[in-house]
C-alpha cells in the first residue's frame, strides 16, 4: 500500500488543465492508494464554503466518490484556502487536520504541514498571516456578502503578487534554523510540506542524526506528489 502527498494546486475555474489533470490524478493514482493528504493551497483562493462556485462542487465531488472507493483523504490549511472549513469537509469527505501534524507511516515518523510557517526570514507574510488567522477578523470577514468577499481576495492576491515580486527567493524560502526547531519538537524522521514551489528532497543533518525534507512543488505545468511506501519515499512529477 502507499500514501499520496499533493499541495499548491491552485485549482481555480480560470484553470481548467489543473482541474483536469488533478481528476486524472484521483482516477489513476489516488484510487490505488491507502490515503491521500493534500497540504494546502488546494484552492487559489477560499472565500467562505457558502461560495456556489460550480468547481467546488465538482472538486467535492470527485473526492467523496475517492472516499467512497475506500481512500482515506485528509486535508490541512494553506495560505489561500486557510478558510475552508466542515461545510465543504462534510460535502467532500476530507478529514480536517491541524496546521502541524506528525503522521506514523509504515515505520517512518513524517511531520506534515503547508510550508508557510517555516519562511520566518519573510517578517511582513508573517504578520499578515497572524492577521488574517485571527479568529474574530475571520468572522467578520465571512459575514459579508459574497461579491465583496470576492472584491477582497482579488486585491488580496493582487497585492500578495506584487510584494512578492520586490522581495529576494532567500527571505521566501524556508529559514533553516526553523525547520531544524521543528524537527527537534517532533522528533520526525521526515517532514513533507509545499508553499514555496521549490520541489526536492534534502538531507540535513542534526546531531548525528540525518532527517530528510521533502518539498512538494505547485501544479503549475505539471503534477507532483510524494508516494510513501514501506519500501521508500519518492517525489514524483507527471503530466496532467
Amino acid at each position: 500500500m502507499s500514501t499520496l502527498f499533493i499541495a499548491d494546486l491552485h485549482l481555480s475555474a480560470q484553470e481548467p488543465a489543473i482541474t483536469a489533470g488533478f481528476l486524472h490524478f484521483l482516477r489513476e493514482d489516488a484510487i490505488h492508494a491507502e490515503s491521500l493528504y493534500i497540504l494546502g493551497d488546494f484552492f487559489d483562493y477560499w472565500i467562505g464554503d457558502d461560495d456556489p462556485n460550480p468547481l467546488h462542487t465538482e472538486i467535492a465531488q470527485a473526492l467523496n466518490t475517492l472516499k467512497q472507493k475506500g481512500v482515506s483523504c485528509y486535508f490541512l490549511h494553506g495560505n489561500r484556502d486557510f478558510l475552508l472549513s466542515s461545510r465543504f469537509a462534510k460535502e467532500s469527505g476530507l478529514i480536517l487536520l491541524p496546521q502541524e501534524k506528525v503522521l506514523e507511516l509504515y515505520g517512518k515518523r513524517i511531520l506534515i504541514l503547508h510550508g508557510d510557517t517555516l519562511c520566518t526570514d519573510d517578517a511582513g507574510y508573517q504578520q499578515y498571516r497572524k492577521r488574517v488567522h485571527t479568529p474574530w477578523i475571520q468572522r467578520l470577514f465571512l459575514l459579508l456578502p459574497l461579491f465583496i468577499r470576492l472584491k477582497i481576495a482579488a486585491k488580496m492576491r493582487a497585492g500578495s503578487q506584487y510584494a512578492n515580486r520586490q522581495k529576494s527567493e532567500s527571505i521566501m524560502d524556508v529559514n533553516q534554523q526553523t525547520v531544524t526547531e521543528h524537527f527537534n519538537k517532533y522528533q520526525v524522521d521526515w517532514m513533507i510540506h509545499g508553499h514555496t514551489h521549490r520541489p526536492a528532497i534534502h538531507d540535513i543533518q542534526i546531531s548525528d542524526k540525518t532527517v530528510h525534507r521533502g518539498v512538494l512543488g505547485a501544479w503549475h505545468n505539471q503534477g507532483s506528489m510524494f508516494k510513501v511506501t514501506e519500501a521508500s519515499i519518492e517525489l514524483i512529477f507527471f503530466p496532467f
